[in-house]
């Protein structure tokens, strides 16, 4: 038995193995570097730029180049190219094919200006609105703008709310219903118009059976003869506003001023298309019952009047009568008007039969 220094008694067999391993040397214990591994140090040491690294050492890899930001840099270059050589081209593409796909902002107040020219592109059965303002246009009810309510005469603010929402119906009934524009009686639109209005009522009853200059219902309301013409699509483009003021007899005044655009073809034939473009403005007056013989829910009408172009021209047939080709082109009248210019009033009187108008542009 042995001591150790701090005087702990080991034995001789444990005494025996330190030994051993003293001399062996431990199986974890670090080893000298042979001369030819102190060579190969010594010249990486040696070469510039590079430090002295430890023997056991780990040097992570290098991430990779990230590649995708010049990817992207060089795309947006090429973009930027291609919209200075052919910004046409380039809104083509962003706007699904249709470069006025940009919508207008809601009309509020009569435009100082017709708007502006735009590239002369022929429509299409999926275009029909391609290069035309209508494009930009709102379709349908959307494209009319209803101003906010206030108290006017007999009517609480909310009242007038409810004779706007039934003035704009009015005009979507006459002019926007599908069944309407294939020729269809408007039933529900007749039923809003005063019945005791003896005037109107006239021409609603002899209208749709004999047609003539006096009595049309082209004055109030827009149809085509689906046997001759055919309407492209679904969409209708519209752009105008509805205006109130107090009328007479303490009576809520409604003022519409729309323009509806309808693409269309010969039945039958996708071959032209052709654009008509009413514009109307109408005059509405919310009665007061206590003043004036009407019934609830009714209006009578002050005034209508409209402009049409590419509608047809001659003896009233009571249909809108586009021109294809050559049919009607010679019945149209020397005046022009500019049909998407809402600057200036409605010109034609609604009865007053004065013939038709050639369009600047469809």
């Amino acid at each position: 038995m042995s001591a150790g220094r701090d005087g702990s008694a080991r034995s001789d067999e444990e005494w025996e193995r330190f030994l051993r391993e003293s001399v062996a040397g431990a199986a974890d214990a670090p080893k000298e570097p042979s001369a030819r591994a102190r060579d190969v140090a010594k010249r990486l040491r040696a070469e510039p730029g590079r430090g002295p690294e430890g023997w056991r050492s780990y040097t992570p890899a290098r991430p990779r180049r990230r590649t995708g930001w010049y990817v992207a840099g060089l795309l947006a270059a090429l973009v930027l190219v291609v919209v200075a050589l052919a910004p046409e081209r380039t809104v083509d593409l962003f706007a699904g094919g249709d470069p006025d796909a940009a919508p207008s902002a809601a009309e509020t107040a009569r435009p100082t200006q017709a708007p502006p020219a735009e590239a002369a592109r022929r429509p299409t059965v999926d275009e029909p609105f391609r290069g035309s303002p209508a494009a930009r246009w709102a379709s349908g009810a959307a494209g009319i703008t209803v101003p906010e309510a206030g108290a006017v005469g007999w009517m609480s603010a909310a009242e007038v709310e409810r004779a706007l929402a039934r003035s704009r119906d009015f005009l979507v009934m006459s002019n926007l219903d599908r069944g309407v524009l294939r020729g269809e009686h408007p039933a529900k639109a007749v039923e809003l118009i005063n019945p005791h209005q003896e005037d109107v009522q006239d021409l609603l009853g002899t209208a749709f059976r004999t047609p003539s200059e006096k009595n049309d219902p082209l004055l109030l309301f827009s149809r085509f003869q689906p046997s001759r013409t055919r309407l492209i699509g679904d969409v209708v483009k519209t752009r105008g506003r509805l205006t109130y003021r107090e009328g007479e007899r303490g009576a809520l005044q409604v003022t519409a001023d729309v323009t509806f655009v309808y693409p269309v073809a010969r039945a039958g034939s996708d071959d032209e298309i052709v654009r008509t473009i009413v514009r109307r403005e109408l005059v509405l007056s919310w009665d007061d019952p206590d003043k004036v013989i009407t019934e609830p829910g009714t209006f009578s009408i002050v005034s209508y009047a409209y402009d049409m172009t590419n509608g047809g021209c001659g003896a009233p047939t009571g249909y809108l009568t586009p021109p294809f080709g050559t049919d009607g082109r010679a019945d149209e009248a020397n005046t022009e008007i500019d049909p998407y210019d809402r600057s200036a009033p409605v010109g034609r009187s609604g009865s007053a039969g004065d013939g038709c108008a050639k369009a600047t542009r469809s």
